[in-house]
């Protein structure tokens, strides 16, 4: 078998690429295995965009520490590989003297988590970070902030790829053997093996465990539909608007969220589905989000609704109970090498780079890992657009390499020389590359 590898990481979302990328600073050999033919194609490009602060989950939790601690990374992260973040914050708004109350027990829990600046705000205050807001108390989360999921998730897969790993993109694992300290992978229509399997594929995670004969899991697939306004409403939203939790629900709640596009998205609504894949959008649930979306911001009108789109959250917990269950990382000793990532949903974009920290102390227990003296963590380029520079800026990219004057997409001012340059070589095994552009909104 030509496709030995030390490693095979299961799963090209944003946290699969993530281990992979933090794998590839040492001296193994990392292969990716990807049943999409992109990276990002399913959660990791069909979210919020959210780099949450961590107030929403109990202390001592996994899902509270990687939060925390993934949010604090993400700068430094973001800068090396040129995406653009925006630590802007956000209000969480309460209607009702009784929705007060768990804005006292979240920012309690928040600082228990090591939340930073947490406060509580009366109406003037609020109105002052965000005109117009409803609401009669809110809680500020200053460390909260806003990211390009999909932007990310291709640009930790390319910085992983250009320092070693190799993608297989379009393979779909199909199955897994234990022989004996290797695993045999078939996917696509290739043979792998590898010393270490990490199963990182979110909606899917139950499955590829049932795969090796581990039935302790099982993912229950709930949808949640956002609406997108136009870009002309573009600085009416200073922050992120989130209404006060309600205990049992199967998400944050329907919320406004700036993107580091200029779009402004409500959403996302909570809907368990049979199938992981069902991204269908509704009328009804169209409907809610509107009225929701004037309830927290009540100067929307009809008109600044353009498109719609859904995501799926992989949840441990069944319709019938709802609420949060907590992350599943465990390297498992009934089948040596296998590290299983089970219920990676919100905030797991938040908590990738912790995640890649925590799964390569895994890896470290099960394979001697040095450091590569040639690691480059970084990416070349810009961060940001074109459209974003300064006139001069502009004109000195376009002397330096026409491209950057031909506007391919007028309304987006997007131009053929993208903000940053890839790899010269392909980077991905299979029928098709990774693309630098990510699906829009």
């Amino acid at each position: 078998m030509e496709n030995h590898y030390d490693v095979a990481v299961i799963g090209a979302g944003v946290v699969g690429n993530a281990i992979a990328r933090e794998l590839s600073k040492y001296a193994v050999s990392v292969a990716v295995l990807e049943k999409e033919l992109d990276v990002a194609m399913g959660t990791s490009s069909r979210n919020s965009g959210v780099i949450h602060s961590g107030i929403h989950y109990k202390p001592g939790t996994l899902r509270a520490r990687l939060n925390v601690e993934g949010n604090a990374l993400m700068a430094g992260l973001c800068q090396d590989l040129k995406v653009k973040i925006d630590y802007i914050g956000k209000l969480t708004v309460a209607q009702d003297e009784e929705e007060v109350k768990s804005l006292y027990a979240l920012k309690d829990q928040g600082e228990a988590n090591g939340v930073p600046g947490l406060e509580i705000l009366d109406p003037g205050a609020m109105e002052k970070i965000q005109p117009n807001v409803g609401g009669i108390r809110a809680l500020h989360s200053p460390s909260t902030g806003i990211i390009c999921p999909y932007s990310l998730t291709i640009a930790l897969a390319e910085n992983a790829r250009a320092n070693g790993c190799r993608f297989y993109l379009g393979h779909e694992v199909t199955s897994i053997q234990k022989t004996g300290d290797r695993f045999d992978i078939r996917a696509g229509n290739k043979s792998f093996s590898a010393r270490v399997l990490i199963n990182s594929t979110g909606l899917y995670s139950d499955h590829v465990a049932r795969m090796l004969g581990i039935g302790d899991y099982r993912i229950y697939p709930c949808r949640g539909e956002y609406l997108i306004l136009d870009k002309r409403l573009k600085g009416i939203l200073n922050v992120l608007v989130y209404p006060a939790p309600h205990h049992g629900k199967a998400g944050l709640g329907i919320h406004l969220t700036n993107t580091v596009s200029g779009n402004i998205l409500i959403g996302p609504s909570n809907e368990y589905r049979e199938d992981p894949e069902d991204y269908a959008c509704t009328a009804d649930i169209m409907a809610q989000l509107r009225r929701e979306g004037h309830v927290l911001l009540p100067e929307l009108k009809t008109t600044d609704f353009i498109r719609s789109f859904s995501g799926l959250r992989a949840k441990q917990t069944p319709p019938e109970i709802g609420g949060f269950k907590d992350f599943v990382i465990e390297s498992r000793e009934d089948v040596k090498g296998l590290i299983n990532l089970i219920g990676i949903e919100s905030p797991g974009l938040t908590s990738s780079p912790a995640i890649a920290l925590m799964v390569r102390d895994m890896v470290e227990r099960l394979l001697p890992l040095v450091p590569k003296k040639e690691f480059n963590g970084t990416r070349p380029g810009m961060t940001g657009h074109f459209y974003e520079l300064s006139d001069e800026e502009k004109a000195d990219l376009v002397a330096k390499d026409p491209d950057y004057g031909e506007v391919v997409c007028r309304c987006e001012q997007i131009t053929k020389k993208r903000s940053w340059t890839p790899s010269r070589t392909p980077w991905a095994q299979g029928p098709s590359t990774a693309s630098n552009t990510g699906p829009g909104p």
